[in-house]
Order: C-alpha cells, then structure tokens, then sequence
C-alpha cells in the first residue's frame, strides 16, 4: 500500500510540474532571443545592434527593453532586461498607430538623431544641442507634420524639444512615420528619459538616465542600430514587413 501510495505521489508531482513549466511565464531574455527568430525584414543584413522593446498585454505601458548584437554566433545579448515606459495604452498593431491614440507604435525602426540638453554627450550616434527655438511638428494639417523645426512655424501644436523637465535630456528620434510621413499616423515618437523606467508616455518609449547613458555609449552607427517594438504576441507571430 506503501508504495502504492509513493507511486501515486510521483505521478501528482511529474503532472504539477508539467503544468507549472506551461504556464510559468518566459523570462524575458529568453522572449526577446525568440521574436529575433520570428521577425525577418530586407535589411536585417546590414544591421548589428538592436534594441527590442515588447510588452506582454497590448494594452499596458509597462515593457521590457533588450539590447543584442550580432556577432558570428547569432544575435547576443548586451545588458540585463531593463525596464521601459512606453504609451499609456500601449502598442498599436501594426500599421494601426493614429495620431493621439496614446499608443506606441509596432515595427522595426531606425534610430535617428540624439537631440540633448549639454553640450556633449557620450556616443558615436549624431547628436545636437537642444534649444529653446527646437520644435517637432505634430499638427497632420501642417506642411511640416512629424518634422524637425527650428524657429516660427504657423502649425497648430508642436513640441519643444528643450523642456523644464529632463524627459528630453536625452532624446533620441525613433524614424516612425519619417520616410515617407504619412499624415494622422503618428508623430513625435522618441527614445528619451523617465525617472524610474515605469511611467507612461504619450507613444514614446522611455527608460531611466542610468541606462540611456549605458545605451547610448554603446550605439554606433556603423552597426546600423534599429529598434523593434510591439505586443510579445504580435512579435512572436512575425512581422511581415
């Protein structure tokens, strides 16, 4: 009877740990190591670092950012898992991000200009200082609809790049939208600051100053760096661009 019952002990413990390992969630690493499997796009040859920003409900601002670069064994790893706001309601699916949605949007972008507040900052990405004349059009009726300004401009609204806050200390241009823009489909979407990598945007992504400057020592031109951003399920299904 003994054994029957240790018999029986033994098969309750294989089917609860079978049932732990299908529903225990996958550490993120490892999520990110399998969108880089799922997604494939033209130009993926020509580029060696990424950083791939995902969430796990479409709809929550809270994301995990990874950084990998490609290396002749594969895609590797850089830093640790770092946390990540990005909009308040989270991604967009592809191709579905509007103007003043709050959302993200889904996709594979390049990484374009740092805009900063000091007069240097450590990178080998292209930079320049901000000032108080720096603008960024996100009015769709304007000639000028998700472009960089300088000076005047007769558009509805806008955004100054040289805010009161440090959210723009470092902001980076994700080319969302950029080449061609396509008018009410979103502007304005950067990489830049918040203070504990957890709040909100308004479909921007943010982390903290600690690891933008991590981050941003690391990016290099020459690698060609891109940013992939979505829903963990949508990325996983493989983008089709």
């Amino acid at each position: 009877m003994i054994q029957k019952y240790n018999k029986l002990a033994i098969l309750f413990g294989v089917f609860f740990a079978l049932a732990a390992c299908k529903t225990a969630p996958q550490k993120p690493e490892k999520v990110g190591q399998k969108i880089l499997e799922s997604i494939q796009w033209p130009d993926q040859q020509d580029v060696r670092q990424l950083v791939v920003v995902f969430n796990s409900a479409s709809a929550d601002h809270h994301a995990n950012l990874l950084t990998f670069e490609k290396t002749e064994e594969g895609w590797q790893p850089v830093f640790e898992v770092m946390q990540a706001g990005i909009g308040e309601n989270g991604f967009a699916p592809i191709n579905e991000k509007v103007e003043g949605d709050g959302k993200s949007p889904t996709g594979i972008f390049e990484l374009g200009k740092l805009f900063t507040y000091l007069d240097s900052a450590d990178t080998k990405m292209a930079f320049q200082k901000t000032t108080a004349e720096d603008k960024w059009i996100d009015d769709p009726e304007s000639e000028n609809y998700n472009r960089y300004l300088q000076g005047e401009t007769d558009a509805q609204s806008y955004e100054n790049l040289l805010l009161k806050s440090d959210a723009y200390k470092y902001c980076m241009v994700i080319e969302y939208n950029t080449n061609p823009v396509v008018k009410g489909k979103g502007s304005a979407i950067f990489f830049h600051l918040n203070k504990t990598g957890n709040e909100s945007t308004a479909g921007c992504v943010a982390i903290t100053e600690e690891n933008m400057l991590r981050v941003l020592k690391w990016l290099d031109p020459k690698s060609n760096p891109h940013i992939i951003m979505g829903n963990k399920d949508e990325l996983l299904s493989g983008l089709r661009l």
